[in-house]
């Protein structure tokens, strides 16, 4: 079992009563192109300033135009170095970095250096990866992914807990003359696999600190927080969610891909059960144009009505 829990962004996710949420990156909506910064940094603020409790960025290597969008485009390590230089205490997370297209030495500096930067407040969503052109583009065998994830999480949590260890993998081998620093704040940094990530339920129960995952329907989500209790226990579970708030208050929900457009009324039960059913935490990806004004109706008639 890992030990991720005494990281402050992990604390600020999980240690509540009931549900928490999160806003999704890029906030300003600019998905395919280059999103304003200085607008970014000003809505992230903002989530922050009205009770969301994590923002999340997303690793996208390359643009593909067919699968629809190329993340917050910037690169997740330096954005979320910016972003903790400009928010206090707001959970900073990642959904997901892609393990099998980068090297784990790498991702375990870069990771520990953000943990430090932000006073320990990263939670790392790990994935797989499941855009096919860029498996060539890295010279990566797909069906190596579930090994190459495996084996990225074990380096990882090896090289953030100790000094100057031997281990080797496909990545290659690391001696006892090296060691990769900084470490992070705590033991290690919060680990959350992404979808199934070419593992079993029991693997992600056992080598994760939570389950992250898409928007799922509800009944299947009811089904999934089930099984995750019995192989998980306490470990928390996560979605991720695509949000446009009607200006109607009372209207009936039209689905969205991975989400919904809807009246606050209906998110209100909505979330509500959610909660009941057991989830942990919400990445809300807000779709209205004023983001601004979606983001404080959400935090006013949802994060503070749960």
């Amino acid at each position: 079992m890992s030990t991720g829990y005494e990281n402050a962004g992990y604390r600020q996710l999980f240690d509540h009563e009931g549900l928490t949420f999160g806003a999704g990156f890029p906030l300003t909506g600019t998905n395919r192109s280059t999103p304003d910064v200085t607008e970014e940094l000003r809505l992230a603020t903002h989530a922050e300033s009205v009770g969301f409790d994590g923002l999340w960025t997303r690793d996208v290597p390359t643009y593909w135009p067919k699968f629809g969008d190329a993340g917050q485009t910037f690169d997740t390590w330096p954005w979320l170095s910016h972003v903790a230089a400009h928010t206090d205490d707001i959970a900073l997370g990642t959904s997901s970095v892609v393990l099998t297209l980068r090297h784990p030495l790498h991702v375990a500096k870069s990771a520990a250096t953000v943990d430090q930067l932000s006073d320990g407040r990263l939670v790392l969503g790990v994935a797989s990866g499941d855009r096919d052109p860029e498996f060539p583009a890295f010279d990566v065998d797909r069906e190596d992914r579930g090994q190459l994830f495996r084996e990225s999480v074990e380096a990882m949590r090896t090289v953030w807990r100790e000094e100057f260890p031997d281990l080797e993998g496909q990545w290659g081998r690391l001696e006892g003359d090296l060691d990769v620093v900084p470490k992070p704040t705590t033991e290690t940094i919060p680990l959350l696999p992404t979808g199934h990530a070419r593992q079993s339920r029991e693997w992600i129960a056992d080598h994760g600190d939570g389950w992250l995952f898409y928007h799922l329907p509800e009944r299947t989500l009811q089904n999934y927080l089930v099984d995750w209790r019995e192989s998980a226990g306490e470990k928390p579970f996560a979605i991720a969610i695509r949000v446009e708030l009607a200006d109607d208050p009372t209207a009936e929900p039209e689905p969205l891909h991975l989400g919904f457009h809807a009246g606050v009324e209906w998110f209100q039960d909505y979330f509500r059960r959610l909660e009941e059913y057991g989830l942990d935490h919400a990445i809300v990806g807000i779709q209205n144009d004023d983001t601004e004004a979606a983001l404080s109706m959400f935090a006013d008639e949802i994060i503070e009505w749960l």
